[in-house]
């Protein structure tokens, strides 16, 4: 039970990185021209490889969840509402998220509308971090508990 704690918290760890990597960037790139933001949204390739630690963190907050029902259903709720959170940035991924990097190929092709996705990608991603974090939290609580 303790090496599955620490892997559930080592891997909202992993995931909270990017998210707060995306959030801390947002004041200086959300009123970038257009072809600086092209430019700078190139760091970003690769990142999709994230897409596994979030699934692996949604999993193990869901082990934690069913294992601690019995012995600390508090530690059970926190792991539980980590995994929904998890899950909820899941969704706000492939609600707004994942339609920009469509809509742009990933940042490469330069549509009409890019300020507005531009916009809907950042602020999403913002949203997300504050989910995240609140899922780390609560993979916390589950954890302290005993």
């Amino acid at each position: 039970m303790t090496m599955l704690r620490l892997f559930t918290i080592a891997f909202m760890a992993i995931i909270l990185v990017p998210s707060g990597a995306h959030l801390s960037e947002l004041p200086a790139k959300i009123g970038m021209e257009r072809d600086a933001y092209f430019v700078v949204q190139g760091i970003y390739a690769g990142w999709a490889l994230f897409g596994i630690p979030i699934i692996v963190a949604f999993f193990a907050n869901g082990a934690l969840a069913a294992l601690e029902r019995r012995r600390d259903r508090a530690a059970a709720r926190w792991a539980g509402i980590s995994a929904l959170l998890v899950l909820l940035s899941l969704a706000v991924f492939f609600v707004w998220i994942f339609p920009a990097n469509q809509e742009t190929a990933n940042w490469t092709r330069s549509p009409e509308n890019w300020n507005a996705l531009r916009r809907q990608w950042e602020w999403a991603h913002a949203a997300n971090a504050l989910i995240v974090f609140g899922a780390f939290l609560a993979t916390c609580m589950a954890v302290v508990r005993r």
